[in-house]
């Protein structure tokens, strides 16, 4: 028995509340459980200095966590003058993702930057900022579209994210921090809505995990964000 009470194959409760920040082009408040993410969507009328010049466009994320959205308080990374491995690499993960959904071509000399701010912390941030972060950078296109500064959708997918992990020696889907801290494997995938993987990240905490797990384990994840896409499809129609 999970200690939530769920069934392996069974999620938190998820909800995606769109433009909830009133500047931003795009903005949701995603909701994994007790995690929750602000995620905002803002436009730059102008790329990255390293691309401009070449007629296409960039998407990137910045990631950071409230300092009470943990059951302590958490210094502030801007106090310290520098961001955390940990911080990095999830902001990039973000971006990653978004990018593999989006034509940068068809969004011209323009960057678009997703802030993906957690509020509360309980598992599964990481995934919960992609799933919510699509929703803001829809929104934030949709924006655009609807002022002519691009003419067509540059999404060609939806893109989701979910965690899995071996709790007890079985496989799990979604895990809050009470199943993740103790998991034996911890693992987040990252596929899009036509069912493409686009990232795969699995760890051997306690113990090692085998093929067959690993596949389970994907198996768990897809129905887990087909799920998620439905509920996006939902929330932006």
């Amino acid at each position: 028995m999970r200690p939530s009470k769920r069934a392996v194959d069974e999620m938190r409760s998820v909800s995606l509340e769109r433009a909830v920040a009133r500047y931003a082009e795009g903005s949701c408040l995603v909701k994994f459980g007790e995690t929750h993410v602000l995620c905002t969507a803002s436009l730059e009328d102008k790329p990255p200095m390293w691309l401009r010049g070449q007629g296409r466009g960039w998407v990137t994320a910045e990631y950071a966590m409230l300092p009470r959205a943990t059951a302590s308080r958490t210094r502030r990374e801007s106090t310290s003058g520098k961001q955390s491995g940990r911080t990095q690499e999830i902001q990039r993960l973000i971006g990653r993702s978004l990018r593999a959904v989006v034509d940068l071509q068809m969004l011209g000399e323009r960057q678009i930057t997703v802030d993906c701010d957690v509020l509360q912390a309980d598992g599964g941030t990481r995934t919960a900022a992609i799933t919510g972060a699509w929703v803001a950078l829809h929104d934030c296109l949709k924006w655009m579209r609807s002022r002519s500064i691009i003419k067509d959708m540059p999404l060609r997918d939806h893109i989701a994210a979910v965690s899995c992990g071996i709790t007890r020696g079985h496989p799990v889907l979604d895990l809050d921090y009470i199943e993740d801290s103790a998991a034996e494997t911890d693992a987040n995938f990252v596929m899009t809505g036509s069912g493409g993987l686009v990232e795969v990240q699995a760890t051997a905490e306690g113990a090692i995990f085998t093929e067959e797990q690993l596949t389970s384990m994907m198996g768990l994840a897809r129905s887990g964000i087909m799920r998620l896409v439905d509920l996006q499809k939902a929330t932006v129609a």
